[in-house]
């Protein structure tokens, strides 16, 4: 009799408690930050783990808890295959209640994983990747593009050398969305500013390490430009092997997507004098030097390039929405919190002030700059001189030229 009292005891406490605790967990659910990247190949250093860490840096700097948040960020490489990026995502949305998903580089993963974050109604914000297709002819309501995109690297960096007199380009190009995107935006405004393109080869990725056939090609195609749409540690491999068979004495070679963490494992011996387009550099202003004096000691080895600063930016917009809606609210519905994302203003250190468009594309400011010579670098990381600013809203595509389905004419 004892223990069955005590069992009906114990049976009323949890009765009566229970309505006590239940709301107190609805009030405050779990928001769960899914960072998917390269974190062991060519975008490891490009995204990877600092891209963790900065999406991290932006719940610090947001005080999540002090705001009476519960946020959780987890992540996976998802090694550039699209196959296996999906299985992560559907397990993450399925089983582990991830509620945005962030980074995403190589363009056909991002694109891959779209159609799934807009079936589970997910918040989907992409830094790494660059195809142009993610806000026009594959747009998605669930999705934002946080940091830039084939068509602003064509139109700063390929435009800047086509006015430069580089008017004959011969392309050496990763064989997959990215790449072939990079390419075909980039030919638009050499053809369109009366240039031509005078031959292309694309090679398989990822796994392409040794390009000095193909430089043999470009170099004997009579070309003035070599265009090389590629990123990550394939940029590096292409630049230093073009390095060492001399042909950036005969030809120019623009590096389309190139980031500082390039520039960084190139050193200036090799990579000064070549013109790049990022967003953020950390030495832009005193916004930009105060967010990368917060991130640094956490990555002492590999600073903020513009994708880790975009996950950074994604993140910290992200938690103002989640805390202005509610994160209850902003759990139920993947486009109704990217729609009050797009209606909120946007603004942190890293890119100052922009806007988000309709179609999900972030109007954030893009800068081409030029890599110093070893003299002219005078502290760690002291690499970039800035050549030319293109607003927001010039940068990128307009609008009406991406055709996305979701927006009514």
């Amino acid at each position: 009799m004892q223990t069955s009292r005590r069992r009906m005891l114990k049976t009323a406490i949890a009765a009566a408690t229970l309505p006590l605790t239940q709301p107190a967990r609805a009030q405050n659910p779990v928001i769960k930050i899914g960072v998917l990247n390269d974190q062991s190949g060519p975008y490891a250093n490009t995204g990877g783990a600092t891209s963790v860490i900065c999406a991290k840096q932006a719940l610090e700097d947001f005080g999540v808890s002090a705001k009476g948040l519960n946020v959780e960020v987890i992540a996976a490489d998802h090694q550039n295959k699209p196959d296996l990026a999906v299985s992560i995502v559907r397990q993450w949305f399925d089983r582990e209640g991830v509620d945005m998903l962030l980074d995403v580089p190589t363009s056909s993963v991002a694109l891959a994983v779209q159609s799934v974050v807009r079936e589970k109604n997910k918040v989907y914000l992409n830094s790494g990747a660059a195809s142009s297709a993610l806000t026009g002819e594959q747009c998605s309501p669930n999705f934002i593009h946080w940091t830039y995109d084939t068509y602003m690297l064509a139109k700063s960096t390929g435009g800047a050398v086509v006015k430069a007199g580089g008017n004959a380009w011969y392309f050496l190009t990763a064989d997959y969305a990215f790449g072939k995107q990079l390419q075909s935006d980039t030919t638009a405004f050499i053809q369109s500013s009366g240039g031509k393109v005078l031959g292309a080869a694309q090679y398989p990725f990822p796994g392409t390490t040794d390009f000095s056939s193909f430089l043999v090609q470009a170099q004997s195609s009579g070309a003035k430009v070599l265009g090389l749409a590629n990123a990550g540690g394939d940029t590096e491999n292409a630049i230093k092997q073009a390095h060492e068979f001399g042909l950036n004495a005969s030809m120019k070679i623009a590096a389309l997507l190139m980031f500082i963490t390039d520039v960084h494992a190139l050193g200036l011996d090799v990579a000064g004098g070549l013109n790049l387009t990022e967003s953020f550099y950390w030495n832009l202003n005193d916004r930009t030097r105060a967010f990368t004096n917060r991130v640094k000691p956490k990555t002492p080895n590999n600073w903020p390039n513009m994708v880790h600063a975009g996950c950074y930016s994604a993140t910290l917009h992200y938690l103002k929405t989640v805390a202005d809606m509610g994160a209850a609210e902003a759990k139920k519905d993947g486009v109704a919190t990217v729609n009050r994302m797009k209606a909120m203003p946007v603004e942190d250190d890293c890119f100052g002030k922009s806007k988000i468009r309709q179609d999900g594309r972030n109007l954030v400011t893009s800068y081409l700059f030029e890599v110093k010579k070893p003299s002219e670098s005078k502290t760690p990381w002291d690499y970039y001189n800035l050549v030319a600013t293109t607003p927001g809203d010039q940068a990128f595509r307009p609008l009406a030229d991406g055709h996305c389905s979701f927006i009514k004419a």
